[in-house]
Parts: structure tokens; sequence; C-alpha cells
């Protein structure tokens, strides 16, 4: 009996490889990179936290109706508790102070970013992709994606994060 066998033409193979090798890539990029970031505290937490030091990380933060000076934000939602008791949604958002390895919704004066990443997370409701940005100190020799204040650059390279 006649074996038969089913050809997959090489640029489907090449394809399905190169994609599947994307994904492994920026799975492995996001899990290496993002920190394990604590669920957002209740509605129910606020400024009792807000005296937290950056170095507590994910756990310092609070849900508030505007974000402090030195402060960043790393979630929003829509909200009736930051409306003034109307019966209209305004946003809401956890504040956190900026620290080494902070997926954040902006940027930070003193800090640089070396990520940035669409997200959900940042549009106040999770109607629109937003940007993130995986926040740092600066320090001498690192590569990040901004040039922060009082340093310079001496070499460059294009990056997909």
């Amino acid at each position: 009996m006649p074996r038969t066998t089913s050809r997959v033409p090489r640029t489907l193979l090449a394809a399905t490889a190169t994609a599947a090798l994307a994904l492994a890539l920026a799975t492995a990029l996001t899990t290496a990179t993002a920190p394990a970031l604590a669920a957002p505290a209740p509605a129910t937490v606020r400024a009792a936290e807000a005296g937290a030091t950056a170095t507590a990380g994910a756990t310092s933060g609070f849900w508030a109706c505007s974000v402090p000076s030195g402060h960043t934000y790393t979630s929003s939602r829509g909200s009736y508790a930051c409306s003034g008791g109307g019966s209209h949604q305004s946003t809401e958002f956890y504040v956190q102070p900026p620290a080494d390895g902070l997926w954040a919704c902006t940027t930070m004066p003193g800090c640089t970013h070396t990520g940035v990443r669409s997200s959900y997370t940042c549009s106040g409701g999770g109607s629109h992709l937003s940007s993130q940005f995986l926040l740092y100190k600066p320090v001498t020799g690192m590569w990040a994606c901004s040039v922060p204040s009082g340093f310079t650059y001496t070499t460059a390279q294009q990056t997909h994060t």
C-alpha cells in the first residue's frame, strides 16, 4: 500500500514557527520584566496608606480621586465615589509612589523608563488602549527609552520594548 503524506509549504511552516517564537519571546519578556503586582486595593483603602514608602512597592497603593504630586498611578477606573455623590462616573486612580520596576500610567520626573506596553489598565474604564511605562531611577550606563534630566547618551539602539 502506498504511503500518503501531507506536505505543508515551507513558507507556512516558517510563518508558524516565527509567530510561535514571537509569542514565546513576548511571554518570556513580560514574565521576566513585569513585577508581580498585587491586586489593587478596594475602594475603602484610602489616604491612610498614602504615607507608605516607595520601597513597599505595590502594597503601598491606594485609590484616590486625583494623583498627588510625587506619585503616579498604575490603574484607573470609573467610579461614583469621585463624582461628589452625583449620578455620573468620574475617574478614580490607583496611586503609588514611583519605584524601580513599577509599570505606571505616567512617566515621572527623576525617573526614566525602560519599556512601554499597551494596556487597558490606564484608560479609566478599560474602553481603549493606553501606554504603561516601566519606571526606573536613572543610573550611569543603563539602557533607557528616554534621556533623563542631567544625563546624556553615548549610544542608541532600536528595540521593540
